[in-house]
């Protein structure tokens, strides 16, 4: 007996026909997607290798100085650093000039140190004069005052390192100040100190700025052929005006300084004096093509030696770029 086959596994040609064509249609459709996908993942790395050659390319277009160890992308320079009070300044300056006032206590007697400055730009070398006053009251009777040894300075940047992101980068230099004496009673010795100093940035906000120095004091003053290591440092946080809101200022810096010096030679060897400040600058907005950058410091001892010397200290700074 013949079986009988269900006719529903069976279908008319014109089914068969549709069929086709329905295959043929997804089969293009399928090539035209896998082509669009493999044309994209092309692209796509073209594009990341067109970026790379053309970070690469800016990274090298970027170094500039003496053997392309200077960077354009550094923030040397561009007003990311604070002034300090304390510690020498180690920025790159083009037009600054500034006016200091620094009171400190000991016991019955208290000193007063008066500051001008002038700092002018170079291109990337910075040099500056510095003019102090300073004159010392105990118990109210007697009086030791005069102008302190007049001080050039020169400072240059000689590498530098920038992040490609823009995350961080810092600035190796190297620095030189001379001390004339004015034959003042406070100022009899001449002071040469070679230094070097690092401004480093990290991130939007943080900076530090560290600079160390060798002072080899000459002359016919009593302290005559001391040397010290000098070494100091300066912690900033800055805050823009649009976290901070307050009228006329464009940043607010908190900072905080380690000033130090530890004596090399004579009778008084491996002493270490270390002076420390909490303080703040504001950088506020420019007026007539001048920026002043008002800041206020209070100093401490932070060793022994440091507070034999000073019990306490206000220290009052008012900067104008221009």
């Amino acid at each position: 007996m013949r079986q009988r086959i269900p006719l529903r596994l069976f279908a008319p040609p014109w089914r068969f026909k549709r069929r086709r064509l329905c295959a043929l249609r997804l089969a293009v459709c399928c090539v035209v997607c896998c082509f669009a996908v493999t044309a994209k993942h092309h692209l796509a790395d073209s594009n990341s290798a067109d970026q790379a050659s053309s970070t690469s390319i800016s990274s090298e277009r970027a170094r500039y100085g003496p053997f392309g160890l200077l960077d354009h992308r550094s923030s040397y320079g561009q007003g990311v650093f604070p002034e300090p009070f304390l510690v020498d300044d180690s920025d790159l300056e083009v037009n600054e000039a500034r006016l200091d006032w620094f009171r400190s206590g000991l016991a019955n007697s208290h000193t007063d140190l008066i500051k001008a400055e002038v700092e002018k730009g170079f291109g990337e070398l910075t040099l500056e004069v510095e003019a102090p006053f300073q004159r010392t009251a105990v118990g109210g009777e007697s009086v030791v005052e005069g102008m302190d040894n007049i001080d050039l300075g020169a400072r240059y940047p000689i590498a530098q390192y920038a992040a490609s992101d823009g995350s961080f980068d810092t600035t190796v230099g190297v620095a030189v100040e001379a001390g004339i004496p004015t034959n003042s009673t406070v100022s009899k010795n001449a002071e040469w100190v070679p230094k070097i100093f690092n401004d480093l940035r990290i991130g939007d906000h943080f900076t530090l700025q560290s600079v160390f120095g060798y002072s080899m004091l000459s002359g016919g003053g009593p302290d005559s052929g001391l040397q010290n290591f000098e070494y100091g440092f300066v912690i900033g946080y800055t805050i823009p005006h649009d976290e901070l809101p307050i009228p006329g200022v464009q940043q607010l810096i908190p900072v905080v300084e380690i000033d130090g010096a530890t004596q090399l030679n004579q009778a008084d060897h491996g002493i270490n004096s270390v002076l420390g400040d909490i303080a703040f600058r504001a950088n506020l907005k420019t007026i007539a093509g001048i920026q002043p950058r008002p800041g206020l410091a209070f100093v401490f001892p932070v060793t022994g030696a440091a507070h034999t010397q000073t019990h306490w200290g206000i220290y009052v700074s008012l900067a104008f770029e221009y």
